[in-house]
């Protein structure tokens, strides 16, 4: 720990939590500018008064860590889209067919029915623009997928990205937010007046660089399922990976290798250090090999799609690089923190990018857990020191990642060491193979023997992780924490492992403190699954409700056995910690909360009484007026099993009757809390 130093981590921490405050706080971009600039002001009237002293007061420590906190919050409104101009979504109308002049900058993964990109919005309506806007063009017969750099001219209509329509749904409306993206647009093919290629970009050059390796290799007797993972390892294209194989790779616990990371550029920076080791019996040697191998490490960056994973990666071996160049002694924790400050300097969102965090933590938890386990046995052998080594390694980066990758991913696979302690050792072999293959591709064609070769490798890699994937008795499935647990759950790793580094008197009473959290999050967690909830989810062509209160999941639905794995259901089961299942048919009448209910499906017959709540189904032929004064409902809901003309027609005779109508296509799920123990009766 000698050189650690606690400036920039403490700096760091100020700027990630003014990044935080900025994003949930929404302060308008004057007020923060303010802020900052009566802070910096205030640090200089305080330095000038105690510059003379040997050590500066408190106050001037506040003030440095609030001027790093504000410039979290400036830098984070600086990056917000609206507040450049001319941003085209300051421009757009609803329900309106633009002009469009978009030029491609980012290749999706395609869905079933759309091709996906980022586009940068040039023009609308013949006024030069700014922003990315999600760009979906629908698949046809003879329809050619577009490249980076391309430019469209298109009509189309710009809207607004929708929130998740049901509860613990996937938010890609934030996710995209993160991306700098909030307006999406579809079209079909001859909605695209013109295309050509664009203005060329590093991004776009290395595009086409890796777009024609990639047909190489498709090209070659590489198999399909092995070309993918190749792409994923050494290009950072990960599109043509299956869902099932990508399904393999996490339940083994290898979901980490298909990312470019820490790990690749690692292995890579070994291997091109080694490379030209030769160099540094030549004057201006070290300073020569920092720079070509630090030239060498953003040249892989750049054809592996700069994604926060890789960059931070390159970022912190860059800094190693060149600490080596000046020979200057460094500290892994110094680097770390020092390229977590800088990237987020470059781009505050990718704080919130899963990935971004995932690598962070991984790289902190084998910093400060790694070296306490390696110094519980000391191999004697160079196989039993590698394989301890892998061990701890493998550990300790799954002690940072636990607690958020069980947020994200609701799974725990057992087996994660056993996987990483076979294929890290042979990653480097992998890798380098791999470059190998990738440079025949750029200058001619791969090599037959070294196709077979490849292949073969690959094949046993993915046939290992899938017999490790089938051990389906290790996987931990539909694991639910809370943010709140998230955090309880890092601050007992964090006293547990201070406690068997310093095993003292007081670090037991730190211990045990530390679970109070943990145990006040899990007391909180099972008081709020008591109360009951009554949702009717927006389901396309479909009506479904369910009940869920202690566990327990009731699901009204035609067929519950059909939507009980998939889609909305599972994140919901997931989230509801459900245990026990039962289902029945859907009720025409019920009773909630002392509401009376009824529901009115494709077959229009209903009592003629007075109802709280009326539930429209399968889009009933019904003079919808009339069943309005019959039953003087507080509430009309529409689901998502109607036709949207039909709704439409429905909306315009609640405005005129005052009543209001959910639409779950639009408003999303239709949700009712219990406020007391009051089950629903049918």
């Amino acid at each position: 720990m000698k050189f650690i130093n606690f400036i920039i981590v403490r700096l760091s921490v100020c700027l990630a939590l003014g990044i935080f405050a900025a994003h949930y706080i929404a302060l308008q971009f004057r007020y923060v500018l303010f802020c900052f600039g009566l802070v910096i002001v205030s640090l200089c009237l305080v330095w000038v008064a105690e510059r003379r002293r040997l050590l500066q007061g408190w106050f001037f420590g506040l003030l440095v860590y609030l001027t790093f906190f504000f410039m979290g919050m400036l830098n984070y409104s600086l990056h917000m889209p609206g507040l450049h101009t001319p941003y085209y979504g300051n421009c757009v109308s609803e329900n309106k067919t633009n002009v469009l002049v978009v030029k491609i900058k980012e290749i999706l993964r395609p869905s079933s029915y759309y091709d996906k990109y980022f586009a940068e919005v040039q023009q609308l309506d013949g006024q030069h623009t700014n922003g990315l806007v999600l760009l979906q063009l629908r698949k046809e017969e003879g329809s050619t997928t577009l490249f980076v750099d391309q430019q469209l001219n298109l009509l189309a209509k710009i809207q607004k990205l929708k929130a998740p329509l049901n509860p613990y749904q996937f938010d890609y409306k934030s996710y995209l937010y993160y991306q700098g993206v909030g307006y999406e647009t579809r079209a079909a093919w001859d909605q695209v007046i013109h295309h050509a290629k664009g203005s060329s970009s590093l991004k776009g050059i290395a595009e086409h660089i890796r777009g024609h390796i990639i047909q190489r290799l498709a090209n070659s007797s590489i198999d399909s399922d092995q070309r993918a993972i190749i792409q994923a390892l050494i290009l950072g294209q990960r599109n043509d990976i299956s869902k099932e194989l990508r399904a393999n790779y996490a339940a083994a616990g290898a979901l980490h290798i298909l990312a470019v990371s820490g790990l690749h550029v690692g292995i890579l920076f070994i291997l091109f250090s080694g490379v030209f080791s030769f160099l540094r019996y030549f004057p201006w040697g070290k300073i020569v090999i920092a720079l070509v191998v630090v030239l060498l490490l953003w040249s892989f960056a750049i054809l592996a799609g700069l994604s926060p994973s890789v960059v931070r990666a390159v970022t912190m071996f860059s800094f190693f690089s060149f600490a080596s160049m000046f020979q200057r002694p460094t500290n892994s924790y110094n680097t770390l923190f020092l390229s977590f400050f800088v990237l987020l300097l470059w781009n505050p969102n990718w704080l919130f990018h899963v990935g971004f965090q995932l690598s962070y933590l991984a790289v902190l938890g084998i910093l400060w857990i790694q070296p306490m386990l390696y110094s519980w046995y000391r191999p004697r052998f160079y196989l039993d020191r590698l394989f301890w080594s892998i061990t701890t390694v493998t550990i300790a980066a799954q002690l940072g990642i636990l607690p958020l990758s069980l947020f994200y991913f609701h799974q725990f696979p057992g087996l994660f060491f056993i996987t990483n302690l076979v294929i890290l050792p042979f990653l480097s072999i992998l890798l380098g193979i791999g470059l190998l293959v990738v440079v025949f591709a750029v200058t001619y064609t791969v090599p037959e023997p070294l196709a077979i070769l490849y292949n073969f490798l690959i094949k046993l890699l993915n046939d290992f992780i899938q017999w490790v994937a089938g051990q389906e008795e290790f996987v931990i499935n539909n694991i639910s924490l809370s943010i709140a647990e998230v955090i309880a759950l890092y601050v007992l790793i964090y006293f547990t492992i201070s406690f068997l580094k310093h095993p003292k008197s007081s670090g037991i009473v730190r211990l045990i403190a530390s679970t109070l959290p943990f145990i006040l999050v899990q007391i909180e967690a099972e008081h709020r699954l008591k109360t009951g909830e009554l949702v009717i989810f927006n389901r396309y062509k479909e009506s479904l409700m369910t009940y869920s209160r202690e566990r327990e999941l009731l699901i009204f639905n035609d067929d519950s056995s059909a939507v009980l794995n998939k889609f909305p259901l599972k994140d919901y089961c997931i989230a509801k910690r459900v245990v026990k299942f039962s289902s029945e048919a859907i009720p025409q009448v019920f009773n909630y909360h002392g509401k009376r209910v009824l529901r009115l499906d494709s077959l229009p017959v209903y009592p003629g009484e007075k109802m709280d709540i009326l539930w429209l189904t399968y889009s009933p032929k019904v003079h919808l007026e009339r069943l309005l004064e019959q039953t003087q409902p507080q509430l009309v809901i529409a689901d998502g099993s109607n036709y949207k003309s039909f709704i439409d027609r429905w909306k315009k005779t609640c405005i005129k009757r005052k009543i209001p109508l959910h639409d779950t296509s639009e408003e999303g799920a239709f949700i009712w809390k219990e406020l007391s123990v009051t089950r629903m009766s049918l």
